[in-house]
């Protein structure tokens, strides 16, 4: 349940994203609670499911613009909005008023991919970086595992968007990003993600030359244990085969995680709001 106003649940410089988008300094992060998504399988469970509590880490939109200035005089390279989505048409408010006051990082937009054209046309010229999550190529399992009605369409057409917006390539200064594309995959075990109709959409309706971020850091959290085919980690074979697929597609630009990364990537909000990655 989310109100007008956006939901700070945690913002901290964060080492954990791709190497182009943290850096040396880390991106500037803000962690919005709630989700307008309801996966089983969500690692960050305790700020996106659990909106009793979260609600009390709502924030004006002053109080939003002096996160976004503040990370940026914490020598942030970014400032990345994640899970941004149920929030975006009143974030567009706190950007104007830190860029206002002196905001001049990029401006990431970490989204699950499950969003709204008509919002993201707002965003044309606002957003710097797209980071979208593309999870299913499958709307039966998007439906079963994040309660998400025709997720494959609907993710289609806000990605396609964003890539009308930013193109295929990646603009770096300092070897850090500052303009461009990236969607990320998350392998699911027992090929519930569909990624052969991930790969397929972006080869052959976005470009080849997209930037793909594979992820092998999933694990069984939030409810996952309650489902036979998602309680356990990803096995070896089923992230080569998916890796196999990339290059039938052609797709050779971005970053994939070690196969182990599943040990890296887990987030304790409730324990520690200001370093939850650590």
């Amino acid at each position: 349940m989310s109100g007008y106003l956006p939901i700070v649940s945690s913002f901290t410089p964060h080492y954990g994203e791709e190497p182009g988008l943290s850096g040396t300094r880390g991106a500037g992060n803000i962690f919005f609670g709630n989700c307008n998504l309801r996966c089983i399988f969500c690692q960050n469970y305790e700020i996106s499911q659990n909106w009793r509590n979260e609600i009390k880490h709502e924030v004006s939109h002053e109080r939003l613009a002096e996160i976004m200035l503040r990370l940026q005089s914490m020598n942030c390279h970014n400032i990345g909005l994640v899970s941004p989505t149920h929030f975006s048409a009143t974030i567009l408010k706190s950007i104007y008023i830190a860029a206002e006051r002196g905001l001049q990082l990029p401006i990431i937009y970490n989204t699950n991919g499950y969003d709204s054209v008509e919002i993201l046309k707002l965003y044309d010229g606002v957003i710097d970086i797209y980071l979208p999550d593309f999870k299913y190529g499958n709307d039966e399992y998007a439906k079963k595992y994040s309660l998400a009605d025709n997720y494959f369409e609907i993710t289609k057409a806000a990605i396609k968007e964003m890539f009308r917006q930013v193109g295929d390539e990646l603009i770096y200064e300092n070897n850090v990003v500052v303009r461009g594309l990236i969607i990320r995959h998350l392998v699911l075990p027992n090929g519930l993600a569909e990624s052969e109709k991930v790969f397929k959409f972006i080869a052959e309706e976005l470009s080849p030359k997209v930037h793909i971020s594979l992820m092998s850091q999933y694990y069984p959290a939030n409810k996952a244990y309650k489902e036979i085919l998602l309680n356990r980690t990803i096995r070896e074979i089923e992230y080569e085969r998916t890796l196999e697929l990339m290059d039938k597609y052609g797709l050779h630009n971005g970053w994939i995680q070690e196969l182990d990364s599943f040990h890296n990537y887990r987030p304790h909000f409730l324990e520690d709001r200001e370093n939850p990655f650590r």
